[in-house]
């Protein structure tokens, strides 16, 4: 008698067929949202080609949008993909609506504190307090076309956090519309567009964009973040060499910034470099770097000047470093300090959800971590 496949001996391109069709995708459109042929994805699928690099498997991951564990042990708890935040809907029926205007005027200055406090908002990981707000702020933004591009921009970075990558390009490219006219604004707004498209699992596409704005942008930090965003980009298609070259320029761009004003929110400067080394190590595979590029940068001086976001979304990437390299207790670590920092970053981000249960599925948890699971409802 034939002995039935288990689920975890099924080859690898199988997961990936399988993963497909949930997404109601054909092997042309994979081929297309990953830059390769309906061949490739084919001979994927059929075993024909193995997937031998990490960097792959975790782009093929990006599309279909599942975790990379997925895909490689289906033993691991599916991802989690509700993020218990209202307001979303809210928010993609105002850029359904971005033609109109309000039928009241909010004072300049009014909008320009409100823009300021939207910023605080994000900086501090308080997404449903966002949510709310940004409705009004895009209505009252469209008054104020100065205001535009921060105002998208805002939509853009936090809709990538809660999941929402298609929605959050929209509103990048929006900002980037709004920018017209003016380099930095332009440059900032294509920040938004490099991370919603590598948030789609679009690096190219992202690379492209980001190293087009390079040049055209004056600020310092529009500058410096766009090449990172480049650098980033790079890694996620695995050209390693490309994004050690373009780190290693932002990492003299950083050496040479003098001051601390930071008028478009990229907290650009040499600890966010090394954010992006680790991220870079991370994204290539090598959890052993990764790691040791986490713990040089939250011992800086400067680790806690970035803001409790900032910190918040590392420090997640960061357990899942550790939980590559095999250290569970460090990884839960990692997950309760991100708690500590910024709760919002840990429990409605879909990622770091995801991240939880395949913690508490691994093996006897921590205390905090199994707290954690709890309140987002994993159980073992």
């Amino acid at each position: 008698m034939t002995r039935p496949v288990l689920e975890r001996d099924e080859p690898v391109g199988r997961r990936v067929a399988r993963w497909r069709l949930r997404r109601r995708m054909t092997q042309q459109m994979l081929a297309d949202r990953l830059g390769k042929s309906k061949s490739w994805v084919d001979k994927v699928e059929r075993g024909v080609r193995s997937l031998d690099r990490y960097s792959v498997v975790q782009e093929i991951a990006r599309v279909l949008r599942v975790d990379p564990a997925v895909l490689l042990d289906p033993r691991k708890p599916p991802p989690l993909l509700a993020t218990g935040l209202d307001g979303i809907d809210a928010v993609r029926a105002t850029l359904a609506r971005y033609h109109q205007r309000p039928t009241r005027t909010v004072p300049v200055d009014e909008v320009e504190r409100n823009v300021e406090h939207a910023w605080l908002a994000y900086e501090h990981a308080h997404y449903a307090q966002l949510l709310r707000a940004l409705p009004a702020l895009l209505d009252a933004a469209h008054a104020t076309p100065g205001l535009l591009v921060p105002a998208y921009r805002i939509t853009a970075s936090v809709l990538v956090k809660l999941g929402e990558a298609d929605l959050a390009w929209l509103a990048a490219d929006r900002a980037v519309t709004a920018g017209t006219g003016d380099p930095v604004r332009t440059g900032a707004a294509t920040i938004a567009v490099a991370q919603a498209l590598r948030a789609l699992g679009r690096d190219r596409l992202a690379l492209t964009a980001a190293v087009a704005a390079v040049g055209t942008a004056a600020d310092d930090g529009v500058h410096g973040t766009l090449v990172l965003q480049a650098a980033l980009a790079a890694a996620g298609c695995g050209d390693g060499h490309r994004a050690d070259d373009l780190i290693d320029h932002a990492a003299a761009l950083a050496g040479r910034r003098t001051g601390t004003e930071d008028a478009h929110h990229t907290a650009f400067g040499p600890v966010g470099v090394l954010l992006a080394r680790f991220l870079i190590a991370l994204n290539l595979g090598d959890a052993g770097e990764a790691v040791y590029r986490h713990e040089q940068a939250i011992r800086r001086d400067d680790w806690p000047l970035l803001p409790a976001e900032h910190r918040a979304a590392h420090l997640v990437d960061a357990a899942r470093a550790y939980l590559q390299a095999g250290d569970l207790t460090a990884a839960g670590r990692a997950l309760a300090d991100a708690d500590t920092t910024a709760p919002a970053e840990v429990r409605y981000r879909p990622a770091a959800r995801t991240l939880i249960a395949e913690i508490a599925h691994s093996g006897p948890a921590a205390a905090s971590v199994a707290r954690l699971a709890t309140l987002i409802g994993v159980t073992r």
